[in-house]
């Protein structure tokens, strides 16, 4: 009996700790302050159905035997102006999720297509705003002088636009033709003066550090601090940008397609199916409610999940 307080203090001792034996590393008190919210592990498990969904769209496809680009006039009553047959917008084994009225295209293969061209966009703006915006911050922050000026001046001058005007305009005028791609561009465009100025700003405090100072006196150059002291301490921040900058991109591509710049038909795309459906809510609401309700959800997830980790690293900061 002697020796149960020890071995109680032996268990609490080991609680929390790597599996070397030593203290939990910063990245698994993260994932363990995630998993302990409800809200992170649901949207989580959202995000990675939806990915799967958009990855494996052509396969699904081939499952249920229609392509997004298929028509069925069989599914659709022709007599009644074209409104799907059966209950909830025809929703049946054979079309999972209902199909379009007039045309008879399956909503579910739109769906997983239209997640796979929004995710696409999404990501690949997240990327090159996050590559751009983090460089150039970096610069402006670190060196100061001239390039702080220049960098700064060209970041107030893209962050005065309004941006979604100029993105309706620009996209306006510039050819149909790949318009996945110059979505890209464009977003991005207005998009890394944000990401330029948060990484300017904790640039700007992390070079007077004394781990800085220490490196600069040691005999480091410019180059070796910025790679191995500052961008390391920048880790964080770039994530929690990141995570946050994929569901504004996905809201605006939705936005841009909704108005008729974006995603051009027969591409599909969530925003431009909620757009086509504005005219049908009433005698077939579902047609409505479905591209709204994926468009919701995933917005919705990747913020929620954006906003619990930037909390958990500041938690992981402080302790």
């Amino acid at each position: 009996m002697s020796t149960a307080p020890s071995q109680l203090a032996i268990e609490v001792d080991t609680v929390g700790a790597s599996p070397g034996g030593g203290a939990p590393t910063p990245a698994r008190r993260v994932i363990s302050t995630l998993r302990r919210s409800p809200a992170v592990v649901l949207s989580v498990a959202y995000i990675v159905a939806v990915v799967l969904l958009a990855a494996l769209a052509p396969v699904l496809a081939s499952i249920t035997g229609w392509g997004p680009y298929t028509y069925d006039p069989e599914a659709i009553n022709a007599d009644l102006g074209g409104i799907p047959i059966g209950p909830l917008g025809g929703i049946s084994a054979e079309h999972w999720f209902g199909v379009e009225p007039q045309n008879g295209r399956d909503i579910f293969a739109r769906i997983a297509q239209g997640a796979q061209v929004s995710l696409l966009i999404a990501v690949s703006a997240t990327l090159v705003t996050t590559v751009v915006g983090v460089v150039l911050g970096m610069v402006a922050g670190f060196y100061g002088g001239w390039a702080d000026q220049v960098i700064s001046r060209v970041m107030d001058f893209l962050m005065a636009f309004p941006a979604l005007i100029f993105m309706i305009a620009l996209l306006s005028a510039l050819p149909a033709g790949n318009r996945p791609a110059l979505l890209v561009i464009v977003l991005s465009i207005f998009g890394w003066p944000y990401v330029a100025r948060v990484i300017r700003g904790q640039t700007m405090s992390l070079k007077n550090r004394e781990f800085v100072e220490a490196a600069r006196a040691s005999g480091a150059g410019n180059w070796r601090i910025v790679s191995r002291e500052v961008l390391p301490n920048l880790r964080g921040t770039i994530i929690v940008l990141a995570t946050l900058a994929v569901p504004g991109y996905i809201g605006t591509e939705a936005g841009l397609s909704f108005l008729g710049v974006g995603v051009m038909p027969p591409t599909p795309s969530w925003g431009q199916m909620i757009a086509s459906a504005v005219g049908w809510y009433t005698v077939d609401p579902m047609f409505f409610l479905i591209p709204g309700t994926f468009l919701f959800l995933t917005v919705l997830s990747f913020t929620v999940f954006g906003d619990h980790l930037q909390k958990a690293l500041d938690a992981g900061d402080a302790a």
